[in-house]
């Protein structure tokens, strides 16, 4: 466990409360018996202030976070923010940054900023939830993992899958045999992203175009690069497409419930219309998973669908229910001598509850890494339109340069990692 650091909204709480000793009023006399007490309050920015990161933080400060400022590359956002929670809006990041009285932030931008961000953040000393994904790249996630180990910060990724009873439980009868031998899983995240080449609009007033860019390489200004509506996350300088974005959240599961957090796949086989229908990979213990890409738009409806297969029945969990085969297997009530998987019943409780405890957050950097890599590799794969075998422990293509030249991509002046 990491030791609790003492900062200086802290210090001054102890200080007080020792001083006051004889005279202290509790929170539930001031009528606040639902929020922490100031000296436990944790103080949050927030790094992208559009429809997500709004969602997010809202969540954050009911479950007791004080907001005191929000970045973005939209001054009518990042003002919104400001004037909601009676904070300071900014337009570079940085500035927020450097605030020495900011715990945490949310780091809820569009996703090729995720990284620099991230590491930007856990280098001011800063714990950090990112919404998913972590990361563009392969190197990008060694890098935002490594960063979180070397600075010692909490790192939580927005994967709130993870923190709904109903995934836990499937895991859960996954992971105690219930089902029997793993044979097969299959996830349905989604296709991955394209190059653009749209024509040059008009910037819009309100917009920074060159900081919404930022690592990114330079191209005009079209809304369908970055408005939400129009699907940004099918540009390829921006995203790894729904592989990436919905993969993070279903792979998450998988990778759970096969528990191999913190490793992954050994190889993975693009759709060639004969012996693969879809996206596969294979574990070393023979596990196979199918990616459809198909996701999110599925007839089923089941949003965020995962199906593990074994020798003995099925598992399916998806937003908002679960179904098994044979039924009974619904009824199971896992034992107290079989295993148990990290329970959290919030995502943002959690994240903050860790922030102060500086305990390891129910889906941290390690978690989060191997779900990334699964995701990358997976969409490498579909670039080069052909088998690759990866080496999950040193996170490589073994002698396979065309492959591993997709594992990182050059930022941007003047930005690194």
């Amino acid at each position: 466990m990491i030791e609790r650091r003492l900062t200086r909204r802290g210090f001054c709480g102890t200080a007080a409360a020792a001083l006051a000793a004889p005279t202290v009023i509790s929170s539930s006399a001031l009528g606040l018996a639902q929020q922490p007490a100031a000296s436990e309050r944790i103080v949050m920015g927030l790094i992208g202030c559009g429809d997500r990161g709004r969602g997010v933080i809202g969540a954050l400060a009911g479950q007791g976070a004080q907001i005191v400022a929000g970045a973005d590359a939209y001054k009518d956002r990042r003002d919104a923010i400001a004037k909601r929670f009676n904070g300071t809006a900014y337009a570079d990041f940085r500035e927020l940054l450097a605030r020495d009285d900011i715990d945490a932030v949310l780091v809820a931008s569009i996703e090729h900023w995720h990284a620099a961000m991230c590491i930007e953040a856990l280098r001011r000393g800063k714990d950090v939830f990112c919404e998913k994904p972590m990361t563009q790249t392969v190197e990008q996630t060694k890098a935002v993992r490594d960063a979180v180990d070397r600075y010692e910060r909490v790192f939580q990724m927005g994967t709130q899958q993870r923190s709904d009873a109903r995934f836990r439980f499937a895991c859960e009868l996954v992971r105690n045999g219930y089902i029997g031998d793993v044979k097969s899983v299959f996830a349905e995240p989604g296709g991955t992203s394209r190059h653009c080449n749209l024509p040059a609009e008009r910037v819009p007033r309100q917009l920074d175009w060159n900081a919404w860019l930022g690592p990114a390489p330079w191209a005009p200004y079209n809304r369908r690069r970055c408005v939400r509506l129009f699907d940004w996350w099918n540009w390829r300088d921006y995203s790894g497409g729904l592989m990436t974005d919905r993969g993070a959240h279903d792979f998450d599961i998988v990778q759970w419930g096969l528990g191999m957090d913190g490793t992954g796949p050994v190889e993975v086989f693009p759709p060639d219309g004969k012996d693969f229908t879809m996206l596969t990979y294979r574990y070393a213990n023979g596990t196979i998973l199918e990616s459809s890409d198909g996701g999110w738009r599925s007839s089923s409806r089941r949003m965020a669908l995962v199906t593990f297969k074994g020798t003995k029945g099925e598992v399916s969990v998806w937003r908002g229910g679960i179904e098994t085969k044979p039924a009974s297997l619904a009824q199971v009530k896992i034992g107290p001598n079989e295993i148990r998987l990290y329970e959290s019943n919030n995502h943002q409780r959690n994240f903050l509850d860790c922030v102060r405890s500086r305990e390891r957050p129910i889906c941290d950097a390690v978690t989060a890494a191997s779900t990334m890599q699964v995701c990358h590799v997976g969409n490498i794969a579909l670039w080069e339109n052909r088998p690759l075998k990866w080496d999950p422990a040193k996170e490589v293509f073994p002698g396979d340069d065309g492959a591993t030249r997709h594992t990182e991509r050059a930022l941007r002046e003047p930005w690194r990692l």
